[in-house]
C-alpha cells in the first residue's frame, strides 16, 4: 500500500481517440477524441446533426470508423465488440423493433438474449415508467417506444450505459424518473454516456460534457462549461419608448435590441435576471416574455460569432 496519501486516479472505461467517419459529401466525424471515467456521467451534446449518433454507432460497431480507435474496458470497439456489447445497455435514437411483438415480449427477449436479469427489478422498472407492456410495439406512443428502449438498456444492470437522445417524447414526469435512474446508476458506480440537443437535461444529469459541432469535438470539460454559451431572451414591451442603453450595461445583459421605436427591447441574458428585471420596473411596462432558444440557435449565435471575430483578428 502506498504511503503518498494521494487517491488513485479513476479509470477510464470509455476511450475514443481521433475517431473519424466520412459519409463522402455528407457530413460524419473528424478526429473526435475523448474520455469517460468509471462511474461518470458524461454528456454528449450538440444540436441535431452534429455527429453525436455517428460517434455512438461507432462506439457500438454498428458502422466502422475510416481512422483512429475508441475502446472500452480496454477492448477495441469493432474488434471485440461482442464481449462489450455484454457490458453495455443501449438505447438507439430511433428505435427499431419487431412492431407485432408486445412490449413484455420484446422485454423477455432481451433478458433471455443477457442470460437472464433480475426480475423484481425489470418490474420496478416498468411500474416507474408506467409502461403498459401488453400492447404491440406498433400501437406504442413514441414515449411509450421510448420506455421500453430505456428498460431493456437498464434492466440488466449494466457496467456502462450509452444513451443516444434517451428522453425523446417522454413527458415530463417519466423525465424525471429517468433522472432518478440516472443517479441510481452513478451511484452504484456504473458509468452512463448520454447524447442530448437538450441543454437542461445534460445540466441535471452529467458531470462532464463533450461539445461536438459539424463533426468536430469544440470543448470538453465540467458542466460549468455550458455557463458561458447558455443564454435566454426576454423581450419588454413599454408602454412609452424607452432607451435600450438603459439596459446595455446591466449585469447578465448579453445582447440589446431595440424594437417597435424603442417601444419594446429583447435582452440576451446570461445567469440572473435580477438586475434586468428591477430596471424594467422603473418604466411602465405593458407585457414581458421570456424564451429559451433551442441548442441550435444557440450554437449559431455563439460559434458563428467565435467564427467571426476569429476572422476579423487575422483581417480576413
Amino acid at each position: 500500500m502506498s504511503g503518498s496519501g494521494k487517491e488513485a486516479a479513476v479509470p477510464d472505461i470509455i476511450e475514443v481517440d481521433k475517431l473519424t467517419k466520412s459519409y463522402g459529401g455528407k457530413r460524419g466525424i473528424k478526429d473526435v477524441s475523448f474520455s469517460v471515467a468509471e462511474g461518470e456521467v458524461f454528456g454528449f451534446l450538440g444540436p441535431n446533426g452534429a455527429g453525436k449518433t455517428t460517434t455512438i454507432r461507432t462506439l457500438m460497431a454498428l458502422i466502422r470508423a475510416d481512422s483512429g480507435t475508441a475502446r472500452i474496458a480496454g477492448l477495441d470497439c469493432w474488434g471485440r465488440a461482442l464481449e462489450i456489447k455484454r457490458l453495455i445497455g443501449y438505447v438507439p435514437g430511433e428505435p427499431a423493433l419487431d412492431r407485432n411483438l408486445t412490449g413484455g415480449q420484446i422485454l423477455e427477449y432481451f433478458a433471455n438474449l443477457r442470460g437472464g436479469v433480475d426480475r423484481v427489478y425489470l418490474k420496478k422498472l416498468i411500474e416507474r415508467l408506467d409502461l403498459d407492456t401488453s400492447r404491440k410495439f406498433r400501437q406504442y406512443s413514441t414515449g411509450n417506444k421510448r420506455k421500453v428502449v430505456l428498460i431493456q438498456a437498464f434492466m440488466h444492470r449494466p457496467r456502462v450505459l450509452i444513451l443516444d437522445e434517451p428522453t425523446s417524447g417522454l413527458d415530463p414526469l417519466n423525465q424525471q424518473e429517468f433522472d432518478g435512474m440516472v443517479r441510481e446508476a452513478r451511484e452504484e458506480g456504473r458509468t452512463v454516456f448520454l447524447s442530448s440537443h437538450v441543454l437542461s437535461e445534460v445540466e441535471k444529469t452529467c458531470t462532464r460534457v463533450a461539445i461536438i459541432r459539424d463533426g468536430n469535438i469544440v470543448r470538453i470539460g465540467g458542466i460549468h462549461e455550458l455557463n458561458d454559451i447558455k443564454r435566454y431572451e426576454i423581450t419588454i414591451a413599454f408602454a412609452q419608448p424607452v432607451a435600450a442603453d438603459a439596459f446595455a450595461r446591466l449585469d447578465g445583459v448579453a445582447e440589446v435590441e431595440a424594437l417597435n421605436d424603442g417601444m419594446a427591447v429583447r435582452l440576451a441574458i446570461q445567469g440572473s435576471a435580477d438586475a434586468v428585471i428591477k430596471a424594467a420596473a422603473r418604466y411602465p411596462v405593458v407585457s414581458l416574455t421570456s424564451y429559451e432558444p433551442s441548442l441550435e440557435d444557440i450554437f449559431l449565435r455563439y460559434y458563428e460569432r467565435d467564427g467571426q471575430a476569429a476572422k476579423e483578428a487575422v483581417g480576413v
